[in-house]
């Protein structure tokens, strides 16, 4: 009876646990970042991202948006400046009590809500003014840098220029060499 009853607490314990949050390591020019994504706030967004780095999309392609007091954006160019096809856009999930604090990782979009696709960014600074509020529809943050900050600040502070539609390319190209899903 005692066996049984440390398996039952074991069960309800477990049932009652948090997923383990899964990782997505982005080897770039500059260094590695980990991501922790948190699927249990933004279960599309995640799946989403998920999709996109097991289809081998991130590889090759270059922060093409760096703005030092602000946030490196990523995921839809290659160096050549051609943008890469995506999928179709996924529902915003942007009222889902994460904020794009430093360090947080955000799916970019248009000013239409329900437009990302594969392009992201990670916060340098707390960014409230893009989480979702009243009469504002945010951006949705769906993880975290959990080890690389420092990687992401060396990628803040390159020389930016612009050229063509991009008013803040890094004169260098900042390259995701290879993006992988960690166990």
């Amino acid at each position: 009876m005692k066996l049984l009853t440390s398996l039952l607490v074991l069960a309800l314990a477990t049932l009652g646990a948090p997923a383990l949050a899964q990782k997505v390591r982005l080897a770039t020019s500059e260094g590695d970042i980990v991501l922790e994504l948190n699927a249990e706030k933004a279960p599309k967004t995640v799946e989403n991202f998920l999709q996109y780095v097991r289809a081998g999309h991130y590889d090759g392609l270059i922060f093409h948006r760096v703005i030092e007091g602000f946030m490196v954006q990523a995921g839809g160019y290659k160096a050549d400046l051609s943008e890469k096809p995506t999928r179709k856009p996924i529902p915003l999930e942007s009222r889902n009590g994460l904020s794009n604090l430093r360090g947080s990782i955000a799916m970019a979009r248009t000013n239409v809500p329900d437009s990302a696709t594969s392009q992201f960014f990670i916060n340098v600074n707390d960014n409230p003014r893009l989480d979702a509020a009243e009469g504002r529809d945010g951006y949705a943050v769906f993880g975290k840098v959990s080890e690389g900050m420092d990687v992401v600040d060396k990628i803040r502070v390159v020389p930016t220029r612009a050229q063509g539609p991009h008013q803040n390319l890094p004169v260098t190209a900042v390259t995701i060499r290879k993006a992988t899903v960690e166990k």
